[in-house]
């Protein structure tokens, strides 16, 4: 596959937003919360899933399916996301519905 990702992937947990014109929707399972990663941060992804890359697109989204092979090939406990705003976020899935399942990690990774 050689199309042009609005992301991309560090590391053993780490995927880093890289096109501000599209937001990332990262899906860990079935079972956890989605997340939206937009050019201002994280926030909860509470809409339906687009079908298809191109209703994605047309949406301006970039799923992220983090369980896929071109990714990590597993669903992560523990995921950190760089966002466009500077900031590392610290995402642990083991502390979902707490304060603590996302937080900032480091403040400025530029």
């Amino acid at each position: 596959m050689s199309f042009d990702r609005a992301f991309i992937k560090s590391g053993r947990n780490t995927i880093i937003h890289k096109d501000k014109k599209l937001d990332l929707v990262i899906v860990n399972g079935e079972t956890h919360p989605k997340i939206k990663v937009t050019a201002t941060g994280l926030i909860p992804f509470k809409e339906e899933l687009p079908r298809n890359r191109r209703e994605a697109k047309e949406r301006y989204l970039e799923v992220v399916q983090i369980s896929s092979a071109d990714v990590f090939s597993e669903v992560k406990r523990l995921l950190f996301i760089q966002s466009l705003d500077g900031r590392e976020y610290k995402v642990d899935y083991s502390k979902v519905g707490t304060k603590l399942f996302v937080r900032i990690h480091q403040d400025s990774y530029l």
